[in-house]
Order: structure tokens, then C-alpha cells, then sequence
């Protein structure tokens, strides 16, 4: 699935929280998000994963607003909605991930989202993933974000598999093609989704030009000796 960034629903996410907390718009108060509060959230090379919800609750005691848990959790759960169309599902994931389980494999999401997990989690449902995975790790239940090894191996614990005996498929060769690669695991490039370029980064075992070619790089992998 693809997050796409649309600035306006930044400032449609923070009116829907405000309306939860039963208050009106604040302006300023996204503007100063914009300005101050989100750079911080995606710093390349940052590893240690931000903890959203303390930044939120920072930036609205900031603008005069002190909430309660369960009040961020009113604002974060209503923002986290305003986002939805954002959230984009690729028209052959369900196939991809249903003909790899159908193979007798174990599948797996490894991601770098710094929303609540309970909230990606009921994203994966809403979209009809999470009944396809057997396994789904978000680097805010973590606290580190890919490439750091902590991540994957939650992921490979949860599977009860061993790093030799995967195959990660990502689209970041810094990220996620070398993460994965340091542990041991067989990768997958998705050019698909970004046709990521890296002098520095590992290259990948495979390449992906679709979501299906993925199959191809199983079957692969499946008959090669051991």
C-alpha cells in the first residue's frame, strides 16, 4: 500500500481532532506543525522511531490545549481518519499476498509509520490486508525504524523463521534492501513502487517490475538447491 502526502489533510486532520476535543480550528496550530514539528518526523537516517502522540500532546498544550489520554486519543484517532484517502491499496496486493500463502508461506509486514499501532493495525483490517498476513510490525510498537535491526528481527521472531530462510521485499535500497540484507535475509527490490537509486546501498537479489513478479523471485528461490 502507498501513503501518499497531501498537505491539505494536514490541516483537515488537525481540524477533525480539534472537533473531537469539541474545539474549533486553529490555524496556528498547524502552522507551527508545519514549521517546527514536521521535519523532525522524517530525518533520513534517523533510526529511533518519534513518539507521535507525546509530539501532539507537546504541540497542543503549545497552542493552550491540555488533554487528558483519553483526549489524545479522541485527536489521534480523528486525525488519523481525516487521512484515509491518503492511504492507497495496490489493485493486486490481495492476489500477490493470497498466491504466496497459497504456497504455504508464512507473510509478513515490516514498516516505518509512526502513528498509534493500534490505529495501522485497524488500517491493515479496514483494507483487507491483515487477514492475508500472518505477521504485521510497525516501527512505532518498535521504537526503531528500519534499517535497524530490532525491527526485523520482532518480525522474524513473531514468524518463527529464520533470517537465511526469507525473502524481504522493500522499495529503499539504504532501508530496506540493506537492513534486511545485514541479517541475512534474501531481497526483493519493488520497482514497482519506487524505482529506488543508491551508489552506496547493497544491491538487491531481485527485482520486482510488478507486485506479481515477486512470485517469480519465490519460485526462485524455492527451487534452488539447498
Amino acid at each position: 500500500m502507498r501513503w501518499a502526502w497531501e498537505p491539505a489533510l494536514l490541516d483537515a486532520g488537525h481540524a477533525a481532532g480539534l472537533r473531537a476535543l469539541g474545539r474549533g480550528p486553529l490555524p496556528e496550530l498547524t502552522e507551527r506543525f508545519r514549521r517546527e514539528f514536521l521535519p523532525v518526523l522524517w530525518q533520513p537516517g534517523t533510526l529511533e522511531e518519534v513518539e507521535y502522540p507525546a509530539l501532539v500532546r507537546t504541540l497542543l498544550a503549545e497552542a493552550g490545549v491540555e488533554v487528558t489520554d483519553w483526549e489524545l486519543e479522541l485527536f489521534l484517532e480523528a486525525e488519523h481518519e481525516a487521512w484515509r484517502p491518503a492511504r492507497l491499496l495496490a489493485s493486486t496486493t490481495h492476489a500477490l499476498l493470497e498466491s504466496l500463502r497459497g504456497r504455504g508461506l508464512k507473510v509478513g509486514l515490516v514498516s516505518n509509520a509512526l502513528d498509534p499501532p493500534g490505529l495501522l493495525h485497524r488500517d491493515l483490517e479496514q483494507l483487507g490486508v491483515a487477514a492475508r498476513l500472518d505477521v504485521a510490525v510497525f516501527s512505532s510498537e518498535v521504537g526503531w525504524r528500519k534499517p535497524h535491526p530490532a525491527i526485523f528481527e520482532r518480525a522474524l521472531s513473531e514468524l518463527g523463521v529464520q533470517a537465511s530462510g526469507t525473502l524481504f521485499v522493500g522499495d529503499t535500497l539504504a532501508v530496506d534492501i540493506a537492513g534486511a540484507s545485514a541479517l541475512g535475509m534474501h531481497t526483493c527490490q519493488a520497482v514497482w513502487f519506487r524505482a529506488d537509486e543508491d551508489a552506496g546501498a547493497p544491491e538487491p537479489d531481485f527485482l520486482a517490475i510488478t507486485q506479481m513478479d515477486v512470485l517469480t523471485a519465490v519460485r526462485r528461490l524455492q527451487q534452488a538447491p539447498l
